[in-house]
This record gives C-alpha cells, sequence and structure tokens, in this order.
C-alpha cells in the first residue's frame, strides 16, 4: 500500500469498526468534498447500506466491508474485504489513481533484506537513548505494511506505540534488537566519547552487529542520516562486521527503519514510565521550558544526584536546572553574497 496515503489505524480503533483479528484490515484517507458526494453515490449504486455517522456524512455496509465517512474529509474503509474494495473499487472510480499493490514497483529495495536502524529519546533531558534494529525480507516487509508500520514520529498516541510494537514483535520474531542506555550509563558514556554523534555511532554498530550475528546472510543495514557514515563504520570495523551501511535523511519512509523507530519509542516510553514511579512524578519528554521547571523542581527536592538519576547530564537544560554556569548560545548567521 501507499503509505504516506494508506494507514492502517490503531487496534482500539480498529475494534470500534468490529475488526476481530489482523486479518480484518483497515485503511485511512483524506477526501475532498467532490470525491465524498461521488463516493456517496457510487456505494448507494453498489448496494451498499448507508447508516448515520456521528461527526460524519455517513456509514455504509456491504458484506465485509465497512466504510466511516466522517465531515473531516476523513474515510474509514475496513473488514475483511476493505482490501479490495480500495484496490478495485475507491482507487479506480474515486481517487482516479493506483497506489494500493504497486509498493514493490516504486520502491522495490524497501523489499530486499536489510537492517533498519533507529533511535529514540536523543533530544529527552529524561530517560534513556534507545537504538533498535529490525531485520526485514520480502515476506517479513510486506506483514509489516500489511499491520501499518510507519514512522513513530507520525503516531500521536503512547498507546499506539505500544500496540504497533507488540505485533512487530510478533512479526519479526527473533530479527530484531534494542539497545537502551539508561541515564548513568549515558552519562558514562558520554563522558567516554565526549560527542554525541560519536555515541549514537557507537550504539548503531552495536545493533547492527549483534543483528549480524543473528542473520549474517544479510548485505545492508540502512539508518536516518546524523553523522558522518564513517563512524559508524569504523565501529564496525572494530567488531569485524561486513556490511554495507547506507545513511540518508528520511529513512523513516523504508518499512525496517519505520518498524525500529516504533521499537525504540515503544522501549524510551516503558523506560521513562519506571523513572516516573522512581521519581514519585510523570517525568515530560523533550527538553523545552516545562521539562526544565520539572528538572527545576527534582534538584530542589532530591538534589543533584537524585535528578542525575534521571536525565541526561550533557543537556543545557540540566545545568540551567541546577545552577552551573552555561556558555551563551552561539547565533548563527547565513553570510549575504560573500558565502561566510
Amino acid at each position: 500500500m501507499g503509505r504516506a496515503r494508506w494507514i492502517l489505524e490503531s487496534m482500539s480503533e480498529r475494534e470500534d469498526l468490529g475488526c476481530k483479528d489482523m486479518a480484518d484490515t483497515m485503511f485511512t484517507h483524506k477526501l475532498t468534498e467532490a470525491q465524498v458526494l461521488r463516493l456517496r453515490a457510487m456505494v448507494t449504486e453498489k448496494g451498499f447500506k448507508l447508516g448515520p455517522l456521528e461527526y460524519g456524512h455517513f456509514s455504509a455496509r456491504k458484506g465485509k466491508c465497512v466504510l466511516q465517512m466522517y465531515l473531516s474529509g476523513k474515510l474509514v474503509v475496513a473488514g475483511k474485504e476493505a482490501r479490495e474494495f480500495v484496490e478495485f473499487v475507491l482507487e479506480p472510480e474515486i481517487l482516479g489513481e493506483a497506489r494500493l499493490g504497486y509498493e514493490k514497483v516504486r520502491n522495490p529495495e524497501m523489499y530486499q533484506p536489510h537492517f533498519g536502524i533507529d533511535e529514540s529519546g536523543k533530544g529527552d533531558l529524561f530517560g534513556p537513548l534507545v537504538v533498535a534494529g529490525v531485520y526485514v525480507d520480502e515476506d517479513t516487509a510486506d506483514r509489516l505494511v500489511e499491520i501499518g508500520v510507519r514512522d513513530s514520529k507520525t503516531i500521536t498516541t503512547d498507546k499506539k506505540i505500544g500496540e504497533l510494537a507488540e505485533e512487530i514483535r510478533k512479526t519479526v520474531r527473533g530479527g530484531m534488537e534494542v539497545v537502551a542506555i539508561g541515564p548513568a550509563r549515558y552519562s558514562e558514556l558520554y563522558q567516554k566519547f565526549g560527542n554525541l554523534n560519536r555515541m549514537l555511532a557507537w550504539a548503531h554498530g552495536k545493533v547492527i552487529a549483534n543483528l549480524h550475528a543473528k542473520v549474517p546472510s544479510c548485505p545492508r543495514a540502512l539508518s536516518d542520516q546524523f553523522a558522518n557514515p564513517r563512524l559508524i563504520e569504523g565501529e564496525l570495523r572494530k567488531q569485524e562486521v561486513e556490511i554495507q551501511l547506507e545513511q540518508r535523511t528520511k529513512a523513516e519512509s523504508d518499512i525496517a527503519v519505520a518498524a525500529a523507530s516504533i521499537l525504540a519509542r515503544a522501549e524510551f516510553v516503558q523506560a521513562l514510565g519506571r523513572l516516573s514511579m522512581e521519581a514519585g512524578v510523570e517525568l515530560s519528554k523533550g527538553a523545552g521550558a516545562g521539562v526544565k521547571k520539572q528538572a527545576t523542581e527534582i534538584f530542589a527536592k532530591q538534589g543533584r544526584n537524585g535528578l542525575a538519576k534521571l536525565c541526561k547530564t550533557h543537556f543545557r537544560t540540566f545545568a540551567e536546572a541546577v545552577g552551573d554556569p552555561v556558555a551563551p548560545k552561539v547565533e548563527w548567521k547565513r553570510g549575504r553574497g560573500t558565502g561566510e
């Protein structure tokens, strides 16, 4: 399916539509007003039973296919016959384009054996840094697409992250690796490497090496572009791992990297929850003003060491919270006409 267009919804939303298992597929798409009118006329003509829908234009049902057409323009297609309806009715008659079923033609590399690597938590003051990796081949990629795997940043709730992570684990089975670096260990490693990109390269290299030990025949590893690829290549050489390494921007569009991003985020969320219980307060994500305020309050109650057990101490936010000297921010300006 076109992953930028067709999105499998969360398990709870699927259950609301009567989807009992993973064979009951569910897709969503945004329609224009003109397309909504054409859809209503088409489903009426094809014998769908129309009904009311709260906050919607209408609902429609025929056989094992259910439609919900919301006022926002969001169309939900669900049921065991949803894929058939999308591919053979909705796309040709309403959308005027065929995307479902052509993903292998548009992006064949995504279905070839490879590792996908991604991380979570590097921009969060509280909690660990997590790097995860997933191995996919054609069969695994098909199943991951079917369950609705996509870049974790497009998933709005921790509940959805957890649901998809569980489905990913069932799908890839042993073809996954997760390395979580808690705050204390993170601080030690940061002192050792002196640079976040070098530490990320080490963690990425460790995940790839561990995956390679499980699937030594895998020829390629893909991750998001975060630093000079030579940093990871150096880590892989240390561990005597020979594999084609690729880094590119927006790598999360790849199904393996997207799956890794979800596993990494799910582990981060769970670890942050455990730390929250230790701290006696629900720790916030990110590193903004609200997080700084929370860090300052924890420092006042638990002291420097208590705060350090919960967060990444090299962050500027940590220094501000505990009152350490902070270097002034550098304002970067683009030169005009001189290339400066």
